[in-house]
């Protein structure tokens, strides 16, 4: 009978032993990539980490700019049971970090060189206190314009190289029948415009003025007048069913020949391939007119929670897994982005990912590769949040321009 008893809890210990184990070799992650680019993306992460025999446990949060994963993170950890890593943006990225709750990726980091090929740019958000908290996914910028290649083409296929010459385009596109410029009214997206439109009309010094030193007389100066202006003149390009309208629809209404072009990030281009197109032959990708040279960038970066020593193996492999160089192409090339690390090379890239390394290299290089404002990279989100509630209002037509100049640097103000 002792014996019996011994051999019976001999295999209650094994089996609690492979059920740890088991535990132990799963990530549970949080994101935002819920729209069908994107999850293909995604699925090439998941498979990767398959090989390496950890399990994938999906927490996805629709909103593209990931304002409803944060709401969830939140309840998450105040319960105590933060997940193994959740996809995040700039300064929601040094937020938790203050908060004492991330991992450390020291170990990793030092052996697999990242501070060597991770751009200064991106290990500002990548590091906290001198310490790697997050895996950086890609580069994304979001200074670009979509357009439908036949539509284009038929306009006259000439790029517009200013606003002037983008009103003309669209005007082209009007008289086609189509909707000129496909647009979705979500706060995150009237401001992923605006801040095209800012480095557009004023150039990369009065982007920097005006966003990232939020100098009041540059948030309510002839340059942002011209701004809104321009703001309400490509209002009247929009259909009228924008309103609340996803990101990823609206790029459809684009592939789909209903509408003549789009400004939003590169992970529009997700879309387009999903839907079997290609650059050059059925979409064509330019910097948004008026911003050639000039990068604005968000980053998605994996940050790693504390979850204890049990499962920190899994979130090693994790980490890990995020910045294999050829994760980093197969990834990005279905995503639209380009990759987080420079040592990767372009040659497996479509031509608008070729550009969009380029781009990237070059605004580096010169100065010119800073942070959006719309997607956390600028500004911290109660002042991202103070900004697109004046500019939604505008662009609604609830506030005219000259109310926006006043309340813009008052919100700014508030929200410090």
């Amino acid at each position: 009978m002792r014996n019996f008893a011994s051999l019976a809890a001999g295999v209650a210990l094994v089996a609690m032993a492979a059920g740890s184990a088991k535990a132990a070799e799963e990530v549970e992650v949080l994101h935002w990539w819920t729209a069908g680019g994107e999850a293909a993306a995604l699925n090439v992460l998941k498979e990767n980490l398959a090989k390496e025999g950890v399990s994938w446990k999906d927490m996805p949060v629709a909103g593209g700019s990931g304002v409803q994963a944060m709401t969830a993170l939140r309840a998450r950890v105040t319960s105590g049971d933060p997940p193994t890593a959740v996809q995040m943006l700039g300064f929601d990225i040094r937020d938790w970090a203050e908060q004492g709750v991330v991992g450390n990726l020291d170990d990793l980091a030092e052996k697999q060189g990242w501070g060597k090929v991770i751009p200064e740019a991106l290990q500002a958000f990548s590091k906290y206190d001198g310490h790697w908290i997050a895996a950086p996914v890609n580069v994304h910028s979001t200074n670009w314009l979509w357009l439908n290649k036949a539509a284009f083409d038929k306009a006259g296929g000439k790029e517009p190289a200013n606003i002037d010459e983008l009103i003309a385009l669209l005007d082209k596109f009007k008289e086609q029948g189509l909707t000129p410029l496909a647009h979705g009214g979500q706060p995150w997206q009237d401001g992923t415009l605006w801040e095209s439109v800012v480095l557009s009309t004023g150039g990369m010094d009065f982007y920097k003025k005006a966003v990232i030193d939020l100098d009041p007389a540059a948030l309510s100066g002839d340059q942002m007048k011209k701004v809104f202006d321009t703001m309400s003149k490509l209002r009247t390009y929009f259909d009228p069913n924008f309103s609340g309208r996803d990101w990823n629809l609206s790029t459809a209404l684009v592939i789909e020949g209903k509408a003549g072009a789009q400004q939003m990030g590169d992970w529009s281009k997700g879309e387009w391939l999903r839907a079997n197109k290609k650059p050059g032959t059925d979409f064509v990708c330019m910097r948004f007119p008026g911003t050639q040279g000039n990068v604005l960038f968000n980053a998605d970066q994996f940050v790693m929670f504390d979850v204890g020593d049990a499962k920190r193996d899994a979130q090693m492999k994790l980490a890990s897994a995020v910045e294999d160089p050829a994760f980093q192409i197969a990834f990005n090339t279905v995503k639209g982005s380009v990759p987080a690390r420079t040592d990767v090379p372009g040659d497996q890239f479509d031509d608008c990912g070729k550009k969009g390394i380029k781009d990237v290299a070059d605004a580096a290089k010169a100065g010119t590769l800073v942070g959006s404002l719309a997607h956390g990279y600028a500004q911290p989100g109660a002042i991202k949040e103070a900004v697109f509630d004046v500019i939604t209002q505008h662009l609604n037509g609830q506030i005219d321009t000259a109310t926006a100049l006043k309340r813009l640097p008052e919100a700014v103000a508030a929200a410090k």
